[in-house]
């Protein structure tokens, strides 16, 4: 597949999804928190494109977090279906799509500061490099969640539906660990992929 093809058929996933997902979401307040973040990723992508073209697997990485995001803002993260469906197979207290999502806010972050990372010559040393990932992943949840307590301050009961704690007490320090469990996931089972697709820029 080309280049021109790859960039075609991501933009049309991307904007498959999202408008799929703003066909009569369960929650229209929620919906609009939840694909924010993918809106302003695509712009912020369209614009580095020329200046600083990212890794196919960024990219690839990226539409996945964005089509989680957008599917949970269009049910809701306490009530995808199909984690429904697990909840009740597995006999489990609560939906757990916001997990999924919160384990993938590691995963991918992980390699996009990576690559800006490695490309800039920010740090030196593997291991430092590493080091730094994993602490900007978890400084990055935990900016999520501060955002998510600013909304629902703000909103009052209409931002309930985007905490979607489900009752559990944890919720919060849950993402967090999730998405320090991502980020150390990704850069071990993805970095020689990420350095093989690097060594061609």
């Amino acid at each position: 597949m080309t280049l021109n093809r790859s960039l075609y058929a991501w933009v049309l996933i991307f904007f498959t999804v999202l408008i799929w997902s703003g066909i009569q979401p369960k929650d229209t307040f929620t919906w609009f928190l939840e694909v924010v973040p993918a809106i302003i990723g695509f712009i912020i992508l369209a614009l580095t494109y020329r200046s600083f073209r990212l890794t196919p697997l960024v990219y690839q990485l990226i539409l996945i977090h964005c089509v989680i995001l957008m599917v949970g803002g269009h049910y809701t993260y306490a009530e995808v279906p199909l984690f429904d469906y697990i909840k009740d197979a597995f006999e489990l207290s609560r939906n757990n799509y916001d997990k999924v999502g919160h384990f993938a806010q590691g995963v991918i972050p992980a390699l996009i500061c990576r690559e800006i990372v490695i490309r800039n010559n920010v740090i030196n040393g593997r291991w430092w490099q590493f080091f730094f990932v994993v602490c900007f992943c978890l400084a990055f949840s935990a900016f999520y969640e501060l955002i998510e307590w600013w909304v629902a301050a703000a909103s009052g009961e209409d931002a309930e539906a985007f905490l979607g704690t489900q009752g559990y007490v944890w919720d919060t320090q849950s993402d967090m660990m999730l998405a320090l469990i991502g980020a150390v996931t990704g850069l071990l089972t993805l970095r020689r992929w990420h350095d093989k697709q690097l060594s061609t820029i």
